[in-house]
């Protein structure tokens, strides 16, 4: 047994050194980078994020072994490099153009006579609300020298919050092809986490709380009724579960990111890949649901083959574009990268929307026809939920559009967290409204398939039909069906069962 224990033991460590591995975070690491000719400049991005001032002065941008190359045919002269950070609200304040012509970040010679700056170096201009921002930071390489660093571990105190942008630039010619090592570490006022993303941390304490409570609902029931558990009711018991271990890993991943400032490829990929497995399976949990799978087809027949293909494509398209988004991500803007791979993502779900809204009419209808007063109300109930949520999201995607169109800065990132949060809270709501349907219970066989001719008129639902006449007296045509055997309605059962099988 202690050897169990210790070999346990063994791998848990390898697990955990392997997934704790560190990768691109809030530590900003460049290798090699080079600065790219942008109008009258060559500069690189050396990262952007938003900052939480504290007064005691815990946030920063530190700046570590960071070092410039030349090539040898600039080394005959000296060269500056400027390191510029400002604030999103003080763009304008870098660069300028005279007589209203292009802009320049370098200083001109007509930007030079208008605005008093020195040519050859960055324009800068003084924020209304704080004189020394943005702020400046210059080295020199040497005559004959083809290197230069920075003080390491020097640091800029951020002492307003904000959106901050660094960036490398030359303004000399001559440093055309320039390229620079080294690392800068962010740090907001409690931790290493990005600032859009630190209230994240938060929200997936709650989101893990609430799951939490709906696991404890749920596999409670699930235990306590388990000899009359549907097939339906064991894919909303994997949905459930994974919901919660996918909020508890988000928890985890913020939290070490927080506190360390590396962000571990191995957790992130871990993280989105049981979050693209989850919505993978909810996904077809709700389509197979609309297709009355274990209520009015026994299977889903020859249309198995065509939902698991449909899963495992969304599956690959969510994986990518949730390994784009988040695994070694730092910066408080999205790539353009992820553009590309919204679109099949949304294409996808947009097919499925159709696919789930098409079956689900088709088997409303065959409810109808059944007379099956119980289940029609449960599906009924359930379209409704489906299609608030339809609303909601198409709602929601068109308010993203407008908070991203008019926010082209990111000026409004203290906010940007709920765009993400949204999504999360809208999937456990729709989970919520499934759990309550088609809870675990004695009489959850009553709304599983059966071959049986008095499937649809046990006494239960009988009494039910007897109760609810939406459409007139229901309950003198259920009497009128049982004295005549009710031949004609379970032979069209069984011929929409033979349909479903040829299907």
């Amino acid at each position: 047994m202690g050897m169990n224990f210790s070999l346990q033991t063994h791998i848990f460590l390898l697990i955990l050194t392997i997934l704790l591995k560190p990768g691109s975070a809030s530590i900003h690491v460049y290798n090699q980078e080079s600065l790219n000719e942008v109008g009258n400049s060559y500069l690189l991005s050396g990262g952007s994020e938003g900052i939480f001032s504290s007064s005691d002065s815990r946030s920063f941008v530190r700046f570590d072994n960071i070092t410039f190359w030349r090539p040898k045919s600039a080394a005959k002269s000296r060269g500056l490099i400027q390191v510029v950070i400002f604030e999103a609200a003080d763009r304008n304040n870098i660069g300028g153009s005279a007589y209203g012509g292009q802009r320049s970040i370098c200083c001109t010679s007509d930007l030079s006579k208008l605005q008093g700056c020195k040519q050859g170096e960055v324009l800068r201009i003084p924020s209304a609300n704080d004189l020394n921002w943005p702020i400046i930071l210059k080295l020199h390489f040497s005559r004959n020298s083809l290197s230069t660093s920075m003080k390491n571990h020097e640091e800029v105190r951020i002492s307003k919050t904000g959106m901050y942008n660094l960036f490398f630039i030359a303004c000399d010619p001559k440093l055309k092809g320039v390229v620079m090592s080294g690392k800068t570490v962010w740090r907001n006022s409690n931790g290493y986490l990005p600032g859009r993303m630190a209230p994240l941390m938060r929200f997936y304490v709650f989101m893990s709380l609430v799951y939490f409570l709906l696991a404890v609902i749920w596999f409670t029931q699930y235990i306590r009724f388990r000899k009359d558990i549907l097939q339906l009711q064991h894919c909303i018991s994997v949905v459930v579960g994974l919901g919660l271990f996918q909020m508890i890993l988000w928890y985890l991943e913020y939290a070490n990111f927080n506190s360390t400032g590396m962000r571990p490829v191995g957790l992130t990929t871990l993280v989105v890949t049981v979050g693209a497995i989850r919505k993978t399976i909810a996904r077809l949990l709700v389509l197979c649901v609309s297709m009355g799978y274990g209520v009015v087809r026994p299977t889903l027949g020859g249309l198995t083959s065509k939902v698991l293909l449909l899963g495992i494509t969304y599956f690959l398209a969510s994986e990518l574009l949730d390994i784009t988004e988040y695994v070694g991500t730092i910066n408080d803007l999205s790539g353009r990268a992820r553009l590309f791979l919204v679109l099949p993502d949304a294409l996808l779900d947009a097919f499925i929307i159709l696919w789930i809204f098409t079956a689900l009419s088709r088997t409303l209808e065959q409810l109808q026809v059944k007379r099956s007063a119980v289940k029609l109300d449960i599906y009924r109930k359930f379209s409704n939920a489906l299609a608030a949520v339809v609303f909601a999201s198409v709602a929601w995607i068109g308010y993203e559009l407008y908070f991203k169109a008019t926010d082209p800065f990111n000026e409004r990132w203290q906010s940007a967290w709920i765009i993400t949060a949204f999504w999360d809270v809208l999937a456990f709501a729709l989970l919520c409204v499934i759990c309550y349907l088609w809870a675990p219970s004695q009489s959850s066989q009553r709304y599983a398939y059966t071959e049986e001719s008095g499937e649809e008129f046990d006494e239960e639902e009988a009494q039910a039909l007897t109760r609810e006449k939406p459409d007139g007296d229901i309950s003198l045509v259920e009497k009128k069906d049982k004295s005549s055997g009710g031949t004609h309605v379970f032979d069209e059962d069984d011929g929409e069962a033979e349909e479903d099988k040829r299907e």
